[in-house]
Protein backbone atom coordinates (compact mmCIF):
# COMPACT_ATOMS: atom_id res chain seq x y z
CA UNK A 1 0.00 0.00 0.00
CA UNK A 2 6.97 5.85 5.02
CA UNK A 3 14.32 9.90 10.42
CA UNK A 4 13.18 12.06 10.21
CA UNK A 5 12.27 15.57 11.05
CA UNK A 6 13.12 16.94 7.99
CA UNK A 7 12.42 15.26 4.66
CA UNK A 8 13.59 18.09 1.97
CA UNK A 9 15.09 17.22 -1.57
CA UNK A 10 18.59 16.11 -1.01
CA UNK A 11 20.87 12.81 -1.30
CA UNK A 12 21.53 11.13 1.47
CA UNK A 13 24.78 9.29 2.33
CA UNK A 14 27.46 9.26 0.19
CA UNK A 15 28.17 8.05 -3.33
CA UNK A 16 29.60 5.42 -4.76
CA UNK A 17 31.00 5.85 -8.33
CA UNK A 18 28.86 3.22 -10.59
CA UNK A 19 30.18 0.70 -8.37
CA UNK A 20 28.59 -0.48 -4.96
CA UNK A 21 30.74 -1.26 -2.08
CA UNK A 22 30.19 -5.00 -1.19
CA UNK A 23 29.00 -5.93 2.16
CA UNK A 24 32.48 -7.57 3.06
CA UNK A 25 33.86 -4.17 3.83
CA UNK A 26 33.99 -3.23 7.49
CA UNK A 27 32.70 0.19 7.27
CA UNK A 28 33.20 2.74 10.36
CA UNK A 29 31.36 5.95 10.39
CA UNK A 30 32.33 8.24 13.25
CA UNK A 31 29.63 9.93 14.87
CA UNK A 32 31.40 13.92 14.28
CA UNK A 33 27.60 15.28 13.33
CA UNK A 34 27.07 18.79 14.68
CA UNK A 35 23.20 19.27 14.01
CA UNK A 36 20.65 21.20 16.05
CA UNK A 37 17.58 19.20 15.85
CA UNK A 38 15.64 22.00 15.41
CA UNK A 39 17.65 23.23 11.86
CA UNK A 40 15.09 24.04 10.17
CA UNK A 41 12.01 25.00 12.44
CA UNK A 42 11.70 28.62 13.36
CA UNK A 43 8.87 30.00 15.56
CA UNK A 44 6.36 27.11 15.03
CA UNK A 45 6.96 27.60 11.12
CA UNK A 46 7.96 24.02 9.14
CA UNK A 47 11.05 24.94 6.94
CA UNK A 48 9.35 28.59 6.00
CA UNK A 49 9.24 27.48 2.50
CA UNK A 50 10.68 24.53 0.19
CA UNK A 51 13.72 26.47 -1.11
CA UNK A 52 15.06 27.80 2.26
CA UNK A 53 14.10 23.67 3.79
CA UNK A 54 16.18 22.29 0.77
CA UNK A 55 19.26 24.28 1.60
CA UNK A 56 19.51 23.83 5.07
CA UNK A 57 18.66 20.00 4.60
CA UNK A 58 21.26 20.09 1.48
CA UNK A 59 24.23 21.09 4.17
CA UNK A 60 22.76 18.91 7.07
CA UNK A 61 23.41 15.81 4.15
CA UNK A 62 26.35 17.37 3.12
CA UNK A 63 27.45 16.98 6.73
CA UNK A 64 26.30 13.67 7.08
CA UNK A 65 28.56 12.28 4.14
CA UNK A 66 31.88 14.09 5.61
CA UNK A 67 30.69 12.43 8.93
CA UNK A 68 30.91 8.13 7.19
CA UNK A 69 34.18 7.80 6.68
CA UNK A 70 35.23 4.20 5.60
CA UNK A 71 38.55 2.66 7.11
CA UNK A 72 40.08 -0.30 5.83
CA UNK A 73 41.85 -2.94 7.58
CA UNK A 74 43.78 -5.42 5.06
CA UNK A 75 46.26 -5.42 2.39
CA UNK A 76 45.04 -8.66 0.30
CA UNK A 77 45.49 -7.77 -3.26
CA UNK A 78 42.62 -7.32 -4.79
CA UNK A 79 40.24 -5.27 -6.90
CA UNK A 80 39.64 -1.97 -5.59
CA UNK A 81 36.27 -0.14 -5.38
CA UNK A 82 36.38 3.70 -5.43
CA UNK A 83 33.50 5.31 -3.47
CA UNK A 84 32.92 9.18 -4.16
CA UNK A 85 32.91 11.61 -1.05
CA UNK A 86 31.05 14.62 -1.16
CA UNK A 87 33.69 16.79 -1.03
CA UNK A 88 35.64 15.20 -4.24
CA UNK A 89 37.61 12.68 -2.93
CA UNK A 90 38.14 9.18 -4.46
CA UNK A 91 39.08 6.38 -1.59
CA UNK A 92 40.31 3.46 -2.90
CA UNK A 93 38.72 0.62 -0.83
CA UNK A 94 40.04 -2.69 -0.67
CA UNK A 95 37.79 -5.53 0.48
CA UNK A 96 38.55 -8.20 2.89
CA UNK A 97 37.55 -11.58 3.47
CA UNK A 98 35.87 -11.65 -0.17
CA UNK A 99 32.75 -13.68 0.32
CA UNK A 100 30.86 -15.52 -2.42
CA UNK A 101 27.33 -15.86 -2.62
CA UNK A 102 25.24 -15.48 0.76
CA UNK A 103 24.14 -17.84 2.75
CA UNK A 104 20.98 -16.75 4.01
CA UNK A 105 17.76 -16.42 2.46
CA UNK A 106 15.05 -13.37 2.59
CA UNK A 107 12.41 -14.58 -0.79
CA UNK A 108 10.51 -17.17 1.57
CA UNK A 109 9.51 -14.96 4.07
CA UNK A 110 9.22 -12.11 1.87
CA UNK A 111 6.52 -14.27 0.35
CA UNK A 112 4.65 -15.37 3.43
CA UNK A 113 4.21 -11.85 4.40
CA UNK A 114 2.78 -11.00 0.60
CA UNK A 115 0.26 -13.27 1.87
CA UNK A 116 -1.13 -10.46 3.88
CA UNK A 117 -0.94 -8.11 0.48
CA UNK A 118 -3.01 -10.46 -1.49
CA UNK A 119 -5.32 -10.15 0.95
CA UNK A 120 -5.54 -6.53 1.13
CA UNK A 121 -5.98 -6.79 -2.25
CA UNK A 122 -8.54 -9.53 -2.24
CA UNK A 123 -10.87 -7.73 0.39
CA UNK A 124 -10.74 -4.38 -1.17
CA UNK A 125 -11.75 -5.96 -4.91
CA UNK A 126 -14.17 -8.76 -4.26
CA UNK A 127 -17.05 -6.39 -3.69
CA UNK A 128 -16.73 -4.92 -6.50
CA UNK A 129 -18.02 -7.77 -8.89
CA UNK A 130 -20.31 -9.30 -5.98
CA UNK A 131 -21.80 -6.06 -5.24
CA UNK A 132 -25.08 -6.50 -6.58
CA UNK A 133 -25.77 -10.35 -6.51
CA UNK A 134 -25.37 -10.18 -2.79
CA UNK A 135 -27.61 -7.09 -2.35
CA UNK A 136 -29.74 -8.95 -4.05
CA UNK A 137 -29.24 -12.01 -1.54
CA UNK A 138 -29.54 -9.48 1.60
CA UNK A 139 -32.79 -7.82 0.86
CA UNK A 140 -31.02 -4.61 -0.29
CA UNK A 141 -30.77 -4.34 -4.16
CA UNK A 142 -33.10 -1.01 -4.07
CA UNK A 143 -31.05 0.62 -0.86
CA UNK A 144 -28.20 2.49 -1.97
CA UNK A 145 -26.99 3.57 1.20
CA UNK A 146 -26.71 0.16 2.74
CA UNK A 147 -24.59 -0.89 -0.55
CA UNK A 148 -22.35 2.09 0.40
CA UNK A 149 -21.91 0.54 4.07
CA UNK A 150 -21.38 -3.03 2.67
CA UNK A 151 -18.49 -1.15 0.69
CA UNK A 152 -17.05 1.26 2.95
CA UNK A 153 -17.04 -0.66 6.33
CA UNK A 154 -14.48 -2.51 5.25
CA UNK A 155 -12.00 0.55 5.07
CA UNK A 156 -13.55 2.13 8.19
CA UNK A 157 -12.32 -1.80 10.02
CA UNK A 158 -9.00 -1.02 8.14
CA UNK A 159 -8.95 2.52 9.41
CA UNK A 160 -8.69 1.60 13.42
CA UNK A 161 -6.58 -1.90 12.01
CA UNK A 162 -4.08 0.56 10.56
CA UNK A 163 -3.21 2.48 14.19
CA UNK A 164 -3.90 -1.24 15.88
CA UNK A 165 -0.90 -2.11 13.87
CA UNK A 166 1.56 0.06 14.65
CA UNK A 167 1.06 -0.31 18.52
CA UNK A 168 1.26 -4.03 18.03
CA UNK A 169 4.20 -4.71 16.12
CA UNK A 170 6.00 -2.39 18.35
CA UNK A 171 5.10 -4.56 21.77
CA UNK A 172 4.88 -8.20 20.23
CA UNK A 173 6.81 -7.81 17.34
CA UNK A 174 6.61 -8.58 13.47
CA UNK A 175 5.70 -11.63 13.05
CA UNK A 176 3.70 -12.11 15.93
CA UNK A 177 1.05 -9.31 15.19
CA UNK A 178 1.18 -11.23 11.48
CA UNK A 179 -0.66 -14.39 13.39
CA UNK A 180 -2.76 -12.14 15.55
CA UNK A 181 -3.93 -10.35 12.26
CA UNK A 182 -4.94 -13.79 10.68
CA UNK A 183 -7.95 -14.18 13.05
CA UNK A 184 -9.98 -10.66 11.87
CA UNK A 185 -8.93 -11.51 8.54
CA UNK A 186 -10.51 -15.51 9.23
CA UNK A 187 -13.42 -14.16 11.21
CA UNK A 188 -14.32 -11.26 8.72
CA UNK A 189 -14.63 -14.44 5.55
CA UNK A 190 -16.39 -16.29 7.20
CA UNK A 191 -19.01 -13.91 8.55
CA UNK A 192 -19.16 -12.49 4.87
CA UNK A 193 -19.36 -15.87 3.20
CA UNK A 194 -22.37 -17.34 5.36
CA UNK A 195 -23.95 -13.83 5.82
CA UNK A 196 -27.90 -14.26 5.95
CA UNK A 197 -28.61 -10.70 6.60
CA UNK A 198 -26.85 -7.33 6.29
CA UNK A 199 -25.72 -6.41 9.67
CA UNK A 200 -23.77 -10.24 9.79
CA UNK A 201 -22.35 -8.87 6.54
CA UNK A 202 -21.46 -5.53 8.06
CA UNK A 203 -19.94 -7.05 10.76
CA UNK A 204 -18.10 -9.15 8.56
CA UNK A 205 -16.67 -6.49 6.94
CA UNK A 206 -15.42 -4.64 9.76
CA UNK A 207 -13.61 -7.83 10.51
CA UNK A 208 -11.76 -8.11 7.81
CA UNK A 209 -11.11 -4.13 7.36
CA UNK A 210 -9.14 -4.41 10.40
CA UNK A 211 -7.39 -7.82 9.55
CA UNK A 212 -6.77 -5.85 6.27
CA UNK A 213 -5.37 -2.36 7.87
CA UNK A 214 -3.19 -4.04 10.25
CA UNK A 215 -1.41 -6.04 7.24
CA UNK A 216 -1.43 -2.64 5.38
CA UNK A 217 0.98 -1.45 8.20
CA UNK A 218 2.96 -4.79 9.06
CA UNK A 219 3.49 -5.56 5.38
CA UNK A 220 5.89 -3.11 3.94
CA UNK A 221 7.42 -2.66 7.72
CA UNK A 222 8.89 -5.92 7.80
CA UNK A 223 9.65 -6.41 4.32
CA UNK A 224 11.74 -3.08 4.41
CA UNK A 225 13.36 -4.37 7.87
CA UNK A 226 14.50 -7.94 6.35
CA UNK A 227 15.58 -6.74 2.64
CA UNK A 228 19.19 -6.40 1.75
CA UNK A 229 19.91 -2.43 1.11
CA UNK A 230 20.66 -3.38 -2.95
CA UNK A 231 17.59 -4.90 -3.27
CA UNK A 232 15.01 -2.94 -0.91
CA UNK A 233 13.60 -1.49 -3.57
CA UNK A 234 12.32 -4.07 -5.42
CA UNK A 235 11.07 -6.24 -2.72
CA UNK A 236 9.56 -3.26 -1.30
CA UNK A 237 7.38 -2.99 -4.42
CA UNK A 238 6.42 -6.77 -4.29
CA UNK A 239 4.23 -5.53 -1.44
CA UNK A 240 2.07 -3.40 -3.94
CA UNK A 241 2.43 -6.51 -6.46
CA UNK A 242 0.38 -8.36 -4.77
CA UNK A 243 -1.80 -6.69 -3.44
CA UNK A 244 -2.68 -5.83 -7.01
CA UNK A 245 -2.41 -9.40 -7.83
CA UNK A 246 -5.34 -9.93 -4.85
CA UNK A 247 -7.56 -7.39 -6.55
CA UNK A 248 -7.04 -9.27 -9.54
CA UNK A 249 -8.08 -12.59 -8.13
CA UNK A 250 -11.28 -10.79 -6.56
CA UNK A 251 -11.67 -9.59 -10.05
CA UNK A 252 -11.56 -13.40 -11.53
CA UNK A 253 -13.18 -14.86 -9.06
CA UNK A 254 -16.33 -12.94 -9.99
CA UNK A 255 -16.56 -14.21 -13.75
CA UNK A 256 -18.62 -17.25 -12.50
CA UNK A 257 -21.29 -15.06 -11.09
CA UNK A 258 -23.93 -14.28 -14.02
CA UNK A 259 -23.91 -18.20 -14.38
CA UNK A 260 -24.34 -18.51 -10.23
CA UNK A 261 -25.75 -15.95 -8.54
CA UNK A 262 -25.04 -17.44 -5.33
CA UNK A 263 -21.08 -17.94 -5.91
CA UNK A 264 -20.60 -14.25 -3.96
CA UNK A 265 -20.24 -16.32 -0.70
CA UNK A 266 -17.59 -18.96 -2.38
CA UNK A 267 -15.70 -15.18 -3.51
CA UNK A 268 -15.86 -14.51 0.16
CA UNK A 269 -15.22 -17.62 1.76
CA UNK A 270 -12.07 -18.35 0.26
CA UNK A 271 -10.53 -15.47 1.86
CA UNK A 272 -9.82 -17.66 5.02
CA UNK A 273 -7.41 -20.07 3.33
CA UNK A 274 -4.61 -17.39 2.73
CA UNK A 275 -5.42 -15.61 6.39
CA UNK A 276 -4.16 -19.36 7.81
CA UNK A 277 -1.73 -19.82 5.43
CA UNK A 278 -0.16 -16.49 6.86
CA UNK A 279 -0.76 -17.55 10.57
CA UNK A 280 1.44 -21.32 10.09
CA UNK A 281 3.63 -19.15 7.70
CA UNK A 282 4.84 -16.23 10.40
CA UNK A 283 5.69 -19.51 12.93
CA UNK A 284 8.35 -20.65 11.01
CA UNK A 285 9.17 -16.87 9.66
CA UNK A 286 12.31 -14.64 11.39
CA UNK A 287 11.19 -11.28 13.44
CA UNK A 288 12.65 -8.70 12.13
CA UNK A 289 16.69 -7.81 13.42
CA UNK A 290 15.77 -4.40 13.63
CA UNK A 291 12.88 -5.03 16.44
CA UNK A 292 15.10 -7.82 18.32
CA UNK A 293 17.82 -5.06 18.73
CA UNK A 294 15.88 -2.36 19.51
CA UNK A 295 14.19 -4.68 22.58
CA UNK A 296 18.17 -5.66 23.72
CA UNK A 297 17.56 -9.08 22.26
CA UNK A 298 21.11 -9.10 20.67
CA UNK A 299 21.35 -13.11 20.42
CA UNK A 300 18.29 -13.19 19.05
CA UNK A 301 18.90 -10.47 16.62
CA UNK A 302 22.27 -12.47 15.14
CA UNK A 303 20.10 -15.34 14.54
CA UNK A 304 17.57 -13.81 12.54
CA UNK A 305 20.36 -12.03 10.60
CA UNK A 306 22.23 -15.35 9.91
CA UNK A 307 18.49 -16.88 8.93
CA UNK A 308 18.11 -14.15 6.49
CA UNK A 309 21.18 -12.83 5.26
CA UNK A 310 24.10 -16.13 6.36
CA UNK A 311 26.18 -16.24 9.37
CA UNK A 312 28.77 -14.07 6.99
CA UNK A 313 26.77 -10.58 7.11
CA UNK A 314 26.36 -11.26 11.15
CA UNK A 315 29.04 -9.07 12.23
CA UNK A 316 27.83 -6.37 9.67
CA UNK A 317 24.57 -6.27 9.84
CA UNK A 318 24.83 -5.59 13.73
CA UNK A 319 27.63 -3.19 13.33
CA UNK A 320 25.37 -1.07 10.97
CA UNK A 321 22.70 -1.40 14.11
CA UNK A 322 25.22 -0.31 17.02
CA UNK A 323 26.03 2.29 15.00
CA UNK A 324 22.78 3.49 14.20
CA UNK A 325 21.73 3.61 17.94
CA UNK A 326 24.98 4.61 19.06
CA UNK A 327 25.18 7.45 22.19
CA UNK A 328 21.22 7.40 21.77
CA UNK A 329 19.83 6.34 24.91
CA UNK A 330 15.82 7.87 23.70
CA UNK A 331 12.76 5.58 24.91
CA UNK A 332 10.19 4.32 22.25
CA UNK A 333 8.38 7.25 20.59
CA UNK A 334 4.50 7.57 21.47
CA UNK A 335 1.95 8.71 19.48
CA UNK A 336 2.20 12.16 20.68
CA UNK A 337 5.83 12.47 19.95
CA UNK A 338 5.15 11.56 16.09
CA UNK A 339 3.58 15.77 15.72
CA UNK A 340 6.50 17.01 17.80
CA UNK A 341 8.66 19.65 15.85
CA UNK A 342 11.37 16.91 15.52
CA UNK A 343 9.14 14.67 13.44
CA UNK A 344 6.16 16.46 12.33
CA UNK A 345 8.28 16.93 9.28
CA UNK A 346 8.73 13.97 7.93
CA UNK A 347 5.23 12.42 9.61
CA UNK A 348 3.02 15.27 7.30
CA UNK A 349 4.85 14.10 4.46
CA UNK A 350 4.41 10.73 4.79
CA UNK A 351 0.82 11.27 5.41
CA UNK A 352 0.52 13.61 2.60
CA UNK A 353 1.59 11.18 -0.07
CA UNK A 354 -0.92 8.56 1.28
CA UNK A 355 -3.55 11.28 0.83
CA UNK A 356 -2.74 12.47 -2.55
CA UNK A 357 -2.50 8.50 -3.45
CA UNK A 358 -6.38 8.17 -2.64
CA UNK A 359 -7.76 11.56 -3.63
CA UNK A 360 -5.69 11.17 -7.06
CA UNK A 361 -8.67 8.56 -7.83
CA UNK A 362 -7.33 4.76 -7.78
CA UNK A 363 -9.78 3.65 -5.47
CA UNK A 364 -12.62 4.49 -6.92
CA UNK A 365 -11.79 3.35 -10.15
CA UNK A 366 -11.21 0.10 -8.82
CA UNK A 367 -14.42 -0.09 -6.67
CA UNK A 368 -17.11 1.16 -9.60
CA UNK A 369 -14.89 0.16 -12.54
CA UNK A 370 -17.87 -1.97 -13.85
CA UNK A 371 -20.39 0.74 -13.49
CA UNK A 372 -18.40 3.34 -15.04
CA UNK A 373 -17.68 1.13 -17.88
CA UNK A 374 -21.39 -0.07 -17.91
CA UNK A 375 -22.29 3.77 -18.37
CA UNK A 376 -19.67 4.09 -20.79
CA UNK A 377 -20.95 1.32 -23.11
CA UNK A 378 -19.21 -2.10 -22.26
CA UNK A 379 -21.37 -5.01 -22.40
CA UNK A 380 -18.68 -7.28 -20.93
CA UNK A 381 -17.90 -5.13 -17.20
CA UNK A 382 -16.53 -7.92 -15.11
CA UNK A 383 -13.97 -8.45 -17.91
CA UNK A 384 -13.78 -5.28 -18.35
CA UNK A 385 -12.54 -4.78 -14.74
CA UNK A 386 -10.42 -7.88 -14.88
CA UNK A 387 -8.58 -5.69 -17.64
CA UNK A 388 -7.89 -3.11 -15.25
CA UNK A 389 -6.65 -5.75 -12.47
CA UNK A 390 -4.42 -7.07 -15.20
CA UNK A 391 -2.59 -3.81 -15.85
CA UNK A 392 -2.13 -2.97 -12.13
CA UNK A 393 -0.23 -6.31 -12.22
CA UNK A 394 1.94 -5.68 -15.14
CA UNK A 395 2.99 -1.88 -14.28
CA UNK A 396 3.69 -3.26 -10.73
CA UNK A 397 6.38 -5.64 -11.99
CA UNK A 398 7.83 -3.10 -14.32
CA UNK A 399 8.27 -1.20 -11.31
CA UNK A 400 9.47 -3.99 -8.94
CA UNK A 401 12.47 -4.26 -12.09
CA UNK A 402 13.30 -0.09 -12.12
CA UNK A 403 12.83 1.10 -8.35
CA UNK A 404 16.18 0.35 -7.49
CA UNK A 405 17.72 1.41 -10.57
CA UNK A 406 15.91 4.52 -11.18
CA UNK A 407 14.96 5.52 -7.90
CA UNK A 408 12.02 6.16 -5.66
CA UNK A 409 11.06 9.72 -6.64
CA UNK A 410 11.76 9.41 -10.12
CA UNK A 411 9.09 6.78 -10.36
CA UNK A 412 6.79 8.47 -8.37
CA UNK A 413 6.87 11.96 -9.87
CA UNK A 414 6.76 10.28 -13.68
CA UNK A 415 3.60 8.40 -12.22
CA UNK A 416 1.21 11.04 -10.98
CA UNK A 417 2.01 13.13 -14.53
CA UNK A 418 0.79 9.80 -16.23
CA UNK A 419 -2.49 9.70 -13.99
CA UNK A 420 -3.18 13.33 -14.40
CA UNK A 421 -2.90 12.93 -18.25
CA UNK A 422 -5.12 9.66 -17.93
CA UNK A 423 -7.65 11.35 -15.79
CA UNK A 424 -7.92 14.39 -18.73
CA UNK A 425 -8.49 12.04 -21.30
CA UNK A 426 -11.35 10.45 -19.43
CA UNK A 427 -12.91 13.37 -18.38
CA UNK A 428 -12.53 14.82 -22.06
CA UNK A 429 -14.01 11.41 -23.29
CA UNK A 430 -17.27 11.91 -21.60
CA UNK A 431 -17.78 15.49 -22.12
CA UNK A 432 -16.77 16.15 -25.83
CA UNK A 433 -19.55 14.75 -28.17
CA UNK A 434 -17.48 14.55 -30.91
CA UNK A 435 -16.39 11.79 -28.75
CA UNK A 436 -19.41 10.47 -28.23
CA UNK A 437 -18.85 7.31 -30.39
CA UNK A 438 -15.78 6.45 -29.13
CA UNK A 439 -16.58 7.27 -25.35
CA UNK A 440 -16.73 3.65 -24.75
CA UNK A 441 -13.10 2.64 -26.04
CA UNK A 442 -11.81 5.73 -25.09
CA UNK A 443 -13.01 4.97 -20.88
CA UNK A 444 -11.32 1.45 -20.93
CA UNK A 445 -8.02 3.20 -22.46
CA UNK A 446 -8.07 6.35 -20.15
CA UNK A 447 -8.56 3.68 -16.99
CA UNK A 448 -5.90 0.98 -18.07
CA UNK A 449 -3.48 3.81 -19.12
CA UNK A 450 -4.40 5.61 -15.45
CA UNK A 451 -4.07 2.44 -13.50
CA UNK A 452 -0.89 1.97 -15.81
CA UNK A 453 1.15 4.91 -14.53
CA UNK A 454 -0.39 4.48 -10.79
CA UNK A 455 1.09 1.18 -10.30
CA UNK A 456 4.79 2.91 -11.74
CA UNK A 457 4.88 4.60 -8.74
CA UNK A 458 1.96 6.45 -7.03
CA UNK A 459 1.01 2.57 -5.69
CA UNK A 460 3.78 0.98 -4.43
CA UNK A 461 6.13 3.56 -3.45
CA UNK A 462 4.47 5.30 -0.97
CA UNK A 463 4.84 1.79 1.53
CA UNK A 464 7.75 1.33 0.34
CA UNK A 465 9.31 4.96 1.25
CA UNK A 466 8.24 5.77 4.68
CA UNK A 467 9.66 2.79 6.55
CA UNK A 468 12.85 4.29 4.97
CA UNK A 469 12.71 7.31 6.09
CA UNK A 470 10.81 7.09 9.32
CA UNK A 471 13.51 6.92 12.65
CA UNK A 472 13.37 3.44 13.96
CA UNK A 473 12.14 4.60 16.73
CA UNK A 474 9.04 6.26 15.31
CA UNK A 475 8.90 3.99 12.01
CA UNK A 476 6.16 1.32 12.96
CA UNK A 477 3.09 4.07 14.57
CA UNK A 478 4.46 6.67 11.81
CA UNK A 479 3.90 4.17 9.21
CA UNK A 480 0.58 3.30 10.91
CA UNK A 481 -0.67 7.02 11.21
CA UNK A 482 0.28 7.06 7.74
CA UNK A 483 -1.91 4.84 6.57
CA UNK A 484 -4.79 5.63 9.03
CA UNK A 485 -5.11 8.61 6.36
CA UNK A 486 -4.67 6.23 3.39
CA UNK A 487 -7.92 4.66 4.78
CA UNK A 488 -9.87 7.41 6.54
CA UNK A 489 -9.45 8.76 2.89
CA UNK A 490 -10.36 5.54 1.20
CA UNK A 491 -13.49 5.25 3.25
CA UNK A 492 -14.63 9.20 2.54
CA UNK A 493 -14.53 8.17 -0.83
CA UNK A 494 -15.73 4.76 -1.09
CA UNK A 495 -19.11 6.04 0.73
CA UNK A 496 -19.72 9.64 -0.85
CA UNK A 497 -18.46 8.57 -5.14
CA UNK A 498 -21.64 7.35 -5.62
CA UNK A 499 -22.93 10.46 -4.81
CA UNK A 500 -20.82 13.37 -6.22
CA UNK A 501 -20.87 11.48 -9.06
CA UNK A 502 -24.71 12.09 -9.21
CA UNK A 503 -24.62 15.30 -8.36
CA UNK A 504 -21.40 16.65 -10.58
CA UNK A 505 -21.05 14.18 -13.47
CA UNK A 506 -18.07 11.60 -13.79
CA UNK A 507 -16.21 14.36 -16.19
CA UNK A 508 -16.14 16.81 -13.30
CA UNK A 509 -14.99 14.34 -11.12
CA UNK A 510 -12.20 12.94 -12.84
CA UNK A 511 -11.06 16.38 -14.08
CA UNK A 512 -10.58 17.25 -10.35
CA UNK A 513 -8.54 13.75 -9.86
CA UNK A 514 -6.36 15.52 -12.61
CA UNK A 515 -5.77 18.47 -10.76
CA UNK A 516 -4.93 16.67 -7.53
CA UNK A 517 -2.43 14.64 -9.93
CA UNK A 518 -0.54 17.87 -10.46
CA UNK A 519 -0.77 19.18 -7.01
CA UNK A 520 1.16 15.58 -5.99
CA UNK A 521 3.57 16.21 -8.69
CA UNK A 522 4.63 20.02 -7.71
CA UNK A 523 4.49 18.48 -3.93
CA UNK A 524 6.80 15.72 -4.24
CA UNK A 525 9.24 17.33 -6.12
CA UNK A 526 9.49 20.05 -3.70
CA UNK A 527 9.35 17.69 -0.66
CA UNK A 528 10.45 14.19 -1.14
CA UNK A 529 14.45 12.91 -0.80
CA UNK A 530 15.38 9.53 -2.93
CA UNK A 531 16.81 6.51 -0.63
CA UNK A 532 17.82 4.07 -3.12
CA UNK A 533 21.06 2.58 -2.10
CA UNK A 534 21.16 3.27 1.20
CA UNK A 535 20.54 1.16 4.41
CA UNK A 536 17.96 2.53 6.32
CA UNK A 537 20.52 3.06 9.06
CA UNK A 538 22.19 5.58 6.84
CA UNK A 539 18.79 7.05 5.84
CA UNK A 540 18.37 7.73 9.54
CA UNK A 541 21.98 9.06 10.75
CA UNK A 542 21.09 11.56 7.26
CA UNK A 543 17.75 12.64 8.31
CA UNK A 544 17.98 12.29 12.25
CA UNK A 545 21.54 12.23 13.64
CA UNK A 546 21.64 11.81 17.15
CA UNK A 547 22.87 14.48 19.17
Amino acid sequence: MQASAHLIKGNLGFELSKRRVLPCFEEVRERNFTFNQNLCIRSGSICSGLSSGAVSMGAELARARNGIKTVVFSSVKSRSVKAQASGGDVEDLTPINPQGKSSGTVLPFVGVACLGAILFGYHLGVVNGALEYLSKDLGIAENTVLQGWVVSTLLAGATVGSFTGGVLADKFGRTRTFQLDAIPLTIGAVLTAAAQTVQTMIIGRLLAGVGVGISSAIVPLYISEISPTEIRGALGSVNQLFICIGILAALVAGLPLSGNPLWWRTMFGIAAVPSILLAVGMAFSPESPRWLFQQGKFPEAEKSIRTLYGRERVAEVMHELRTASQGSTEQEAGWFDLFSSRYWKVVSVGAALFLFQQLAGINAVVYYSTAVFRKAGIASDVAASALVGASNVFGTAIASSLMDRKGRKSLVITSFAGMGASMLLLSLSFTWKVLAPFSGVLAVVGTVLYVLSFSLGAGPVPALLLPEIFASRIRAKAVSLSLGMHWISNFVIGLYFLSVVNKFGISSLYLGFAGVCLLAVLYIAGNVVETKGRSLEEIELALNPVT
